[in-house]
C-alpha cells in the first residue's frame, strides 16, 4: 500500500474539526493534516475556522483552542498571517491543560511549550507539531 498523497489528506483545520467525532478521530485527523501541511504548507489550509468541537467532545474546550494554538504555530512558523479566528479568546483554556501528569514534567512543558501553545493555556512539548 503507498503513502496518502497531499491531495488524499485533510486539507484544512476546518475539515480536521469536521472529520472528528470523538478525541482519538480528533487526534487521527490533526496527524494527517499536518503531514499534509508539512509537505505544502498553505495559508489557505489555515484560513476557515473550524466549528466548535466543545459541544460535541467532553474536553472543556481543548480541542477548540488546540486547533486555535497549531493554526497560530504553523502560522508564525510559515510567516503567514494568522486569521483572525485564531486569536478568539473563546479558544483560550480557562484552566491550564498539562501534557503530563508528574510535577516535573509538568516544570518542563511550562517551559518548553510553544508560545502559540502557552498563550493558550495549552503546554506540550516543543515538539509536539513534529512529524517524521
Amino acid at each position: 500500500m503507498s503513502a496518502p498523497t497531499t491531495t488524499d489528506r485533510i486539507p484544512s483545520l476546518a475539515a480536521v474539526a469536521r472529520a472528528t467525532t470523538s478525541e482519538r478521530d480528533f487526534s487521527f485527523a490533526l496527524r494527517d493534516f499536518l503531514d499534509g501541511f508539512q509537505a505544502r504548507p498553505a495559508a489557505a489550509a489555515l484560513a476557515e475556522e473550524p466549528p466548535a468541537l466543545a459541544g460535541l467532545l467532553a474536553d472543556g474546550g481543548r480541542a477548540d483552542a488546540y486547533l486555535a494554538a497549531v493554526c497560530d504555530h504553523l502560522s508564525r512558523g510559515e510567516k503567514f498571517q494568522p486569521p483572525a479566528w485564531c486569536r478568539s479568546p473563546s479558544r483560550t483554556l480557562e484552566q491550564p491543560f498539562f501534557a503530563a501528569r508528574s510535577h516535573p514534567m509538568r516544570m518542563l512543558l511550562l517551559v518548553d511549550s510553544p508560545a502559540a501553545f502557552g498563550e493558550r493555556n495549552i503546554f506540550v512539548s516543543a515538539d509536539a507539531l513534529t512529524r517524521v
